[in-house]
Formats: C-alpha cells, sequence, structure tokens
C-alpha cells in the first residue's frame, strides 16, 4: 500500500494539481485584497457609501444599532450576512474573469505556436540508399 502511495504521488498530475492549488491559494489573497482595498470603494461610492461587507439582518439576539457584521458576531446574534454573500460572488466573478482571460491567453500562445510551427519549413535530409538498394549492392558484391 505505501509503494502505491508513492507511486500515486510521483506522478506528474498529481504534483501539478499541488502546485495549483498553492497558487490558486495566493491568488486568492490577492483578489480578496483587490476587492475589498480596490473595487469595494468605487462600488460603496457609487451605491451611495454603502459597505457591502457590513449589510446584515438580525435574526435573533440584540444588536446595536449601525453596529459592524464582526461585532453583531461577537455579541451572538444570529445574523443573515447577505453582505458577505454579496463579496463573495463578487469575489467568484473577478477570479471567474481572470481565469478564463489566462485561458484565452494561454490558448492564443498555444495556436500561435501551432500556427508557427505549420508554417515552418520542412527540411528533407537527403535520402540515402534505401534497403533494396544495399541489399543488391550487397549481392553484386558477393556474386563477384
Amino acid at each position: 500500500m505505501l509503494q502505491e502511495f508513492k507511486d500515486f504521488i510521483a506522478k506528474g498530475n498529481v504534483m501539478d494539481m499541488a502546485v495549483g492549488i498553492i497558487i490558486g491559494a495566493a491568488f486568492t489573497a490577492i483578489v480578496k485584497s483587490m476587492v475589498g482595498d480596490l473595487i469595494n470603494p468605487f462600488v460603496g461610492l457609487f451605491m451611495g457609501g454603502v459597505d457591502f461587507t457590513n449589510l446584515y439582518v438580525v435574526l435573533a439576539g440584540e444588536v446595536a444599532e449601525g453596529a459592524s457584521l464582526e461585532a453583531a458576531r461577537e455579541a451572538g446574534a444570529a445574523v443573515f450576512a447577505y453582505g458577505a454573500f454579496i463579496m463573495a460572488v463578487i469575489n467568484f466573478l473577478i477570479i471567474a474573469f481572470v481565469v478564463f482571460m489566462l485561458v484565452r491567453y494561454v490558448k492564443k500562445v498555444k495556436e500561435a505556436a501551432a500556427k508557427e510551427e505549420a508554417e515552418a519549413p520542412v527540411v528533407e535530409e537527403p535520402a540515402g540508399p534505401s534497403e533494396l538498394d544495399i541489399l543488391l549492392e550487397i549481392r553484386d558484391s558477393l556474386k563477384k
């Protein structure tokens, strides 16, 4: 069983997947910062100063008027945090768009490389004697 596990881990696809997961985690941190620090202020500006991250409805419990979502959760109140959900959707859309753009770019690069390879002149090596020519030559030399 240990050997099978080593074989599984040593496969190239598993290592590629691990690298992808690590890069994805780092990419998520970048997108989270981009959404929270760059996009949210503009969205809030256009929405009249609304900060999506603190939009919630108290379902049960006591929360001070105008308290942040974190303060409401710390107070032990049951909250319906629809603002956090909106931010998660925005994060997803941004990540999906960036991944789409990356895939599109990689596809264009692959197509350009394939086109360049197809257009490359085919260099034919000079044809040497065929197998039949060699056999005939051997036959003739043995006759002598």
